[in-house]
């Protein structure tokens, strides 16, 4: 008799969970666009509806690594030379999301297949920054992340970012673990105790799955 096959899940941090529900959605938005039809102003509303959860995931995690994490790896050693590298391609990537975010509104307002062409190529100038931040980031502050997790600065660093509302919390957790990955899931579940997931991702995450979650299946 063969032996019980065993799967080794690659441990990674609830950055790297965050990283990989970015790709994903964007990937979605791709993949809606290129099929959008004229004149269908149901799927315009729904592509905006996923659109402003997004929008809004996205700039929450930004606006945390600015106020919250970025003081937090300068304390444990990470250089401000790299700090400022991450700040411009910040910055580069919120230029890139407003200009989505107009992208979107206009298709929104018209559900044509132009605007439907405009905001596709808004949303793959998106990916294409988004993708180089992220492989950045995560090659050189996924270590530090993982080697220094029990740091003082950075277990202060996580409960700061725990401080949110359930409804904030609900909505999050949905939006992570909608499409993650076995090592994402079981990262999130090692990161999040069973029953307090399963009542906050349960009860406050059910907006999500109502009006995001849908609009991908």
């Amino acid at each position: 008799m063969r032996p019980a096959r065993v799967e080794f899940v690659a441990e990674m941090s609830m950055n790297k969970v965050i990283h990989g529900a970015v790709r994903r959605d964007i990937s979605r938005f791709l993949d809606a666009l290129d099929t959008f039809a004229e004149g269908d102003q149901h799927r315009a509303e729904q592509i905006a509806t996923a659109w402003a959860n997004f929008d809004d995931q996205l700039t929450r995690h930004h606006e945390g690594e600015h106020e919250v994490a970025w003081p937090a790896l300068e304390a444990i050693g990470v250089s401000r030379e790299l700090i400022g590298q991450m700040d411009e391609e910040h910055d580069r990537l919120a230029r890139a999301l407003a200009a989505t975010r107009d992208a979107i509104a206009a298709l929104r307002s018209s559900a044509s297949a132009a605007d439907a062409d405009a905001a596709r190529e808004a949303v793959a100038t998106l990916q294409a920054v988004a993708v180089e931040h992220l492989e950045h980031e995560e090659a050189e502050l996924e270590p530090i992340y993982l080697t220094k997790r029990d740091d003082p600065a950075i277990e202060s660093m996580n409960r700061r970012f725990r401080k949110v509302s359930p409804p904030v919390a609900g909505t999050f957790f949905a939006w992570i673990s909608d499409g993650a990955t076995p090592g994402e899931l079981a990262t999130i579940k090692s990161n999040v105790p069973g029953p307090v997931l399963a009542i906050i991702g349960g009860v406050f995450g059910r907006k999500y799955r109502r009006e995001v979650a849908s609009v991908w299946r």
